[in-house]
């Protein structure tokens, strides 16, 4: 089998999940690393046998194939496109970047110049959720009329760069809400409308730390979204999906399904597996450049992320609730 060879540039957090996917592949081969701190880029290297720098744009002296971009997001578009214009295919970490005209730009470049690209968010490649995926489709849930989705951990993010907006883009709606709509989209299509409410934080931060999202899709279906880095919910499940025939949960260590004419939940997963999410993740970028295998995020399904998160901040911002006005009537007696 033919491995593509990939540079990766940022040795932040994420990255140490790629370094356990690229170690489980066969097909997978990390050449080259870039960080701005040159003694993190080294010893992310030194396991591989990878070369490392501390500018992006040394790699250049490298042979390799393909990048992964794991930087903060508003770094995405000028590190992506610099390297698509040299011809390399690019895996961006979501967010993809901090505007819809930017997703464009980046979409527009690499058509121009003919590389494969496209957004790294994980969930799409996690078994539980593609046999779930299957599930739906075979219709033993009947027809969907729910959907919902939590990510609702407390995490400090007080001194991280998510927490800056300059950077960021914004707080937990961008950042955990950016693998919420691909979720959505990747089981019920595509989204019509939203509506975000922010509620009050617990750590002082500048960006939005707990927030409520909605969202229509094409289809009819609703879904709720549930943020937050400020309270720990311990939910066993963050997709749950409900049909006319049943009920299906997507658990962090169990998955199961359970019809309206059953008493018993039928168990099809084990939950989430990040390592084995991410490996896929690769190994299908891999594919889809050397064997012509479909991409499970789409150049389309990243300029969406972009568009729909754009939108939820537009309702966030100028608090489209429709008032209800309650009158009060007073009878004489």
């Amino acid at each position: 089998m033919s491995k593509l060879r990939f540079a990766l540039i940022g040795t932040g957090g994420i990255a140490q999940t790629y370094a356990q996917a690229f170690q489980e592949s066969n097909c997978c081969d990390l050449v080259g690393v870039a960080d701005i701190n040159k003694n993190s880029a080294d010893s992310f290297a030194e396991p591989f046998g990878a070369v490392s720098f501390e500018d992006y744009k040394e790699l250049e002296s490298v042979d390799f194939d393909a990048v992964i971009v794991s930087t903060p997001p508003n770094t995405h578009p000028e590190i992506a496109m610099h390297f698509m214009r040299l011809g390399k295919h690019v895996l961006c970490e979501k967010p993809l970047c901090l505007s819809v005209a930017e997703a464009r730009a980046m979409l527009d470049c690499a058509e121009e110049t003919g590389v494969t690209f496209t957004m790294a968010s994980k969930f799409r490649y996690v078994q539980d959720a593609i046999q779930a995926k299957s599930l739906l489709a075979s219709g033993v849930l009947g027809e969907i009329v729910q959907f919902e989705n939590a990510f609702t951990a407390k995490v400090d993010m007080s001194s991280r760069w998510n927490s800056v907006s300059e950077v960021s883009g914004g707080g937990v709606l961008m950042d955990n809400g950016t693998h919420s709509v691909d979720i959505i989209r990747y089981f019920l299509g595509p989204i019509t409308e939203v509506l975000a409410l922010e509620t009050s934080g617990t750590q002082n931060l500048q960006v939005d730390e707990n927030v409520k999202l909605l969202a229509k899709t094409r289809a009819g279906v609703a879904a709720s979204v549930d943020l937050t880095w400020g309270i720990n919910k311990q939910l066993p499940n963050f997709i749950s999906i409900y049909g006319t025939n049943g009920t299906l949960h997507i658990g962090w260590g169990e998955s199961k399904y359970k019809l309206n004419s059953s008493p018993d939940w039928t168990v099809f997963g084990s939950g989430y597996n990040k390592v084995q999410a991410f490996k896929s993740k690769l190994e299908n970028f891999r594919n889809s450049i050397l064997e012509g295998e479909e991409l499970l995020i789409t150049p389309s399904d990243a300029l969406a992320s972009v568009e729909v998160i754009e939108a939820a901040y537009k309702s966030l911002n100028q608090n489209l609730w429709q008032p209800v006005v309650e009158k009060t009537e007073v009878v004489s007696k």
